[in-house]
């Protein structure tokens, strides 16, 4: 029987985690994985759990939640010798990285998932001292992400992102940045936001960066231009529908390290959350992590 270590967020989405655990232990026991158990009590906690996990040397870690506890687990395995295989049961607000890799929504197929043991090596990236799995930007909009109370997140759900929106559209402001891409050049300007993406799903968008590949050693980099409101929600409709990156406000391309600068400040955001200040150095770290799949290659996000 193989030993698994389940890390799951207690609080995410509407804390469906809490009300399913014995049924998830039950379904993962008797598909021969025997799980044992951490909550995570607060920010960082779930890094630190991935960490031991790996070193008391598990045949797989599990982790239960958004992209936020997703995130701080592949921190915890990310600078690690071994890095046992990653499970996820997709329990948070969004689930970008789910959604982008077809991981089944619903606990019982993703457990049958992992149960089935088919795994497939996913590029990570790096911002300076940390990891991100799926995304990384900078700018006024993408503090959106961690300005929405967690208390409203488990309440109302991604329509908290939504609300949060509508009040952040009337402060729009653009930022001066300058990006140092290998094997593309070199920007300076104002720009809205820049976001740096390892899967097509972000922020709830399934196209944001419609070609990117998880297994294929680049990231998709997007910088947004200075814009005006009517110019925004023009952007946001055509981002709906994956046909953004021809927009002029739209500059577009892929790399594999990029450098950000900026003499303002600046937050980051990491897989959804806080993840420190500019500057920053970003690169990618190919095939560093395994996670089950599908094994056909179809998405099974339902």
């Amino acid at each position: 029987m193989k030993r698994a270590r389940l890390i799951y967020n207690p609080t995410s989405g509407r804390e469906e985690m809490k009300r399913r655990l014995p049924d998830i232990l039950q379904r993962l026991d008797q598909g021969g994985i025997e799980t044992s158990c951490h909550a995570t009590t607060g920010e960082g906690d779930a890094t630190l759990a991935a960490a031991d996990a790996a070193e008391r040397g598990y045949d797989m870690i599990i982790a239960a939640g958004g992209d936020g506890t997703l995130c701080e687990v592949i921190n915890g395995l990310a600078n690690k010798p071994n890095r046992p295989p990653l499970g996820i049961l997709p329990v948070g607000t969004t689930n970008d990285f789910a959604r982008a890799t077809g991981i089944p929504k619903h606990w019982e197929y993703a457990c049958d998932l992992i149960i089935g043991g088919y795994t497939r090596p996913i590029d990570i990236g790096k911002a300076n001292d940390r990891y991100f799995i799926n995304i990384a930007g900078g700018g006024s909009l993408t503090e959106l992400s961690y300005d929405v109370p967690s208390k409203l997140k488990t309440m109302v759900g991604q329509l908290a992102y939504y609300m949060k929106g509508l009040e952040k559209m009337t402060r729009l402001r653009p930022t001066e940045l300058k990006i140092v891409a290998e094997g593309i050049g070199e920007f300076h300007d104002e720009f809205m936001m820049f976001l740096i993406c390892n899967s097509t799903s972000v922020g709830g968008f399934e196209r944001l960066a419609p070609d990117s590949k998880l297994d294929d050693g680049l990231f998709d980099v997007l910088l947004i231009k200075k814009m005006n409101i009517a110019e925004f929600i023009r952007l946001v409709t055509l981002a709906l529908r994956g046909e953004h990156l021809s927009d002029p406000h739209v500059m577009h391309f892929r790399t594999d390290s990029l450098k950000v600068t900026t003499p303002d400040y600046v937050q980051l955001n990491l897989d959804g959350d806080y993840g420190g200040v500019l500057p920053c150095q970003f690169s990618m770290l190919p095939s560093h992590l395994q996670i089950f799949a599908d094994e056909t290659g179809e998405s099974t996000y339902r």
